[in-house]
């Protein structure tokens, strides 16, 4: 039996807007982008070479959506971007506009740094060790 995650829904405040950082300037595929009728759409997005798990980019209906947009884990740390060269990828990111809480550290686990993206969800960038 094969299992595994496909997707994890991030609510967003706008789907073009998410488009436009992922894709835009993070470098993202753009999966599938899919009319969904009453406004609702289908918009998927992965980093080049980043395996089967996608973002679902899921825009927020109502209020108690609208306020789970940038945090939905409670303020911490919530996806985890996985690299195999972090000084480049670092470098590509702070020249997108990606703004770092931190300067990369150094852990028995990897080289790391906490971002967040515009909508405020917070990220690891991680270059395993």
């Amino acid at each position: 039996m094969l299992r595994r995650i496909g997707a994890l829904a991030l609510v967003v405040p706008d789907y073009d807007a998410a488009i436009a950082f992922y894709v835009g300037k993070l470098g993202f595929t753009l999966l599938a982008d899919e009319d969904q009728g009453g406004g609702r759409r289908w918009v998927l997005v992965a980093p080049p070479g980043g395996g089967e798990t996608a973002l679902l980019l899921a825009r927020a209906e109502g209020p108690e959506q609208t306020a789970a947009v940038g945090n939905q884990a409670g303020g911490r740390v919530f996806l985890f971007l996985h690299s195999d060269d972090f000084e480049a990828d670092h470098a590509a990111m702070l020249a997108a506009g990606v703004i770092f809480e931190e300067a990369p550290r150094h852990e028995p686990y990897g080289t790391v740094a906490v971002w967040r993206d515009p909508f405020g969800n917070r990220w690891d960038l991680l270059q395993p060790a």
